[in-house]
């Protein structure tokens, strides 16, 4: 029988993604009970270090997987009703008619028409989500700055609405999740880091992934490179970075090996229960913060290919970093990329990303681990 995992051809597909302009990736994909690891490029490109598949990386927004997962397991104790009025329980936060419309399902499924709160905590980003319009500034601005979360939920709440709550398509916005860990501040009497870390990265038995404590990650990690659409040339090092303008929504900090085992416990039944997996899957139109409709259900959203089976996951960026993390509906393949560079698509006369070879390596490398 054929091995269902091609190392030399994982080996090619990672290694194509490099010369194509990244600095380093690295990789871990499951078959079955076959396990391949992989990394290619450089963790510093000023000393070429290289990367390795056991370093630790921000998974940005793979997080809110991690928070929803967190509620539902407070939703199956019957603390939290996920079709009730988020005003019932933080009134304060979201008061008024607005806060007896807008669920919490709502807040998961970024259906609550809440806007996006970070172009107003980094001025630079105003133009979201047309990035012709932003610039890096912020970034540097911001870098060691401690937001208080009730600031930045202000800021989302108090913004003009980007939608009526509960209409389609829903519009991404990280409000929605740092409402969330407020939400589960309320209900388990203890920070939603915490609470997040015992129901769900404890029960899940990971041991390299947790929230930073600090702008500084701990263990082996890659820098972290952004090039803003060409704005910042060369790419600048941003792996040093406060990630309180996060928090809850995006700011864990895992490993390609832990993220494989996570998400194949969550699709095996193993974090929630089969219902809320289920509600979980229960998907509906989304506008990306890039501006693409993408179908989004709790936390958690289906890639597919040309009718060959589902797959389940999450991706996330920071400002340098990327992962992505997809596990097949059976639970048997899994795949679990993270990437040191972000935003290197360059912006043509009309402010539109241009097409670069990166994408193209990328989606061959998906197709391999994904599809063999």
């Amino acid at each position: 029988m054929k091995n269902a995992l091609d190392g030399a051809a994982l080996d090619a597909a990672l290694d194509h993604v490099r010369r194509a302009g990244m600095p380093g990736l690295f990789a871990e994909v499951i078959d079955g009970d076959q396990v391949w690891r992989g990394a290619a490029g450089v963790a510093d490109v000023s000393t070429g270090r290289p990367v390795t598949a056991d370093m630790r990386h921000r998974v940005g927004s793979i997080t809110k997987t991690f928070t929803t997962a967190a509620v539902l397991r407070q939703v199956e104790n019957g603390r939290i009703g996920l079709d009730t009025p988020i005003r019932r329980y933080l009134p304060k936060l979201v008061p008024g008619e607005r806060g007896d419309a807008i669920t919490v399902r709502m807040l998961i499924n970024h259906t609550s028409g809440l806007a996006e709160y970070l172009p107003y905590a980094y001025p630079s980003l105003k133009g979201m989500p047309f990035v012709a319009e932003t610039g890096p500034e912020s970034l540097d601005d911001h870098r060691f700055t401690r937001f208080d979360p009730l600031d930045l939920i202000g800021m989302g709440v108090t913004a003009p609405p980007v939608g009526a709550p509960g209409g389609t398509p829903g519009l991404y916005s990280n409000t929605n999740y740092l409402l969330l860990a407020q939400l589960l501040e309320e209900v388990s009497g203890t920070t939603a880091e915490l609470c997040i870390t015992r129901d769900v990265i404890e029960h899940a038995g990971l041991r390299d992934t947790g929230f930073p404590a600090g702008p500084y990650m701990d263990g082996p990690h890659s820098k972290l490179y952004e090039a803003w659409f060409g704005m910042i040339d060369p790419p600048r090092d941003y792996s040093v970075f406060d990630m309180s303008y996060a928090g809850p929504s995006a700011s864990l900090t895992s490993t390609v090996a832990d993220l494989n085992r996570f998400f194949g416990m969550l699709l095996a039944g193993e974090i929630v229960s089969a219902s809320s997996l289920a509600q979980m899957q229960r998907t509906g139109p989304v506008v990306s913060q890039e501006g693409q409709l993408m179908d989004y259900g709790l936390g958690l959203y289906p890639m597919e290919s040309s009718g060959q089976a589902i797959f389940w996951g999450h991706g996330g960026t920071v400002w340098g970093g990327g992962t992505l993390a997809m596990t097949r509906a059976d639970g048997r393949r899994q795949m679990a990329v993270a990437v040191n560079m972000q935003r290197w698509n360059r912006l043509d006369r009309a402010g539109h990303p241009q097409p670069h070879p990166i994408d193209e390596a990328l989606a061959a490398l998906y197709r391999v681990a994904m599809y063999g």
